[in-house]
């Protein structure tokens, strides 16, 4: 996950704040990923009542292009993506993969954690390209139907 175009080298992310929790919630999915991935509000709520959440709006500039959320506990050795989207809008354009590469790093700097989890519904393609990609390794399916895939941080040359 190396190749960065200049736009896709503009894709940052940044803390939930009240002023841009608007602009999250407004987000869209393409018609065919809404059954994908819970509402960006709902995954705001969730954040207010689990401490470990770490919400973050992806960026392209000055514009909110995505959400993603995570957990790092300090307790453990394993960091869980559990929500990540790109705006309708946006798709197809690389900031995905951008905004995936800057998740792993950030959680990489924790120092502490050692592999990332992220689950998706078998059904949606382009989540599991995107992580295959990234070198996330399916594990099986979970009690809830959705693909567990796996990440080892320790083994990518690039962990900070």
């Amino acid at each position: 996950m190396t190749d960065r175009s200049p736009q896709t080298a503009e894709i940052r992310l940044a803390p939930m704040t009240e002023a841009n929790r608007a602009l999250v919630t407004s987000l869209e999915l393409a018609q065919e990923q809404v059954d994908f991935v819970a509402s960006n509000s709902d995954s705001l709520e969730e954040a207010n009542d689990d401490v470990d959440a770490q919400p973050r709006a992806i960026m392209l500039g000055d514009r909110i292009v995505g959400f993603l959320m995570y957990e790092a506990p300090a307790d453990d050795y394993e960091a869980r993506i559990y929500r990540f989207m790109i705006d309708r809008v946006y798709q197809g354009r690389g900031y995905g993969k951008a905004a995936l590469r800057e998740v792993l790093a950030e959680i990489g700097r924790f120092g502490h954690i050692r592999h990332v989890s992220i689950c998706y519904d078998p059904e949606n393609k382009g989540a599991r390209h995107l992580y295959r990609a990234a070198g996330f390794v399916e594990e099986g399916l979970d009690e809830d139907g959705e693909m567990i895939a796996d990440l080892v941080l320790s083994a990518r040359a690039d962990n900070p």
